[in-house]
């Protein structure tokens, strides 16, 4: 049963991957924000949002260990 539910999740993953590979040559957007600057803005709120996310687990983790402890 172990065998079928690994190559399930190994076809599920080289199919969902396929994709990713059929991009053309086409990156007219990526090339038009990194020549006006914009893509480091777009990264910087995407790390912001990162950070935050990571931050508010870290801490949610804290007190449920904190609560834990106490019980």
């Amino acid at each position: 049963m172990k065998i079928i539910n690994q190559l399930i999740l190994l076809l599920a993953t080289v199919l969902f991957s396929v994709p990713l590979f059929a991009q053309g040559e086409k990156t007219g957007m990526a090339d038009v924000m990194r020549s006006n600057g914009r893509i480091y803005v777009v990264v910087a709120v995407v790390l912001t949002i990162l950070i935050g996310l990571i931050v508010y687990v870290v801490r949610i983790d804290r007190k449920l260990s904190k609560l834990e402890k106490e019980n």
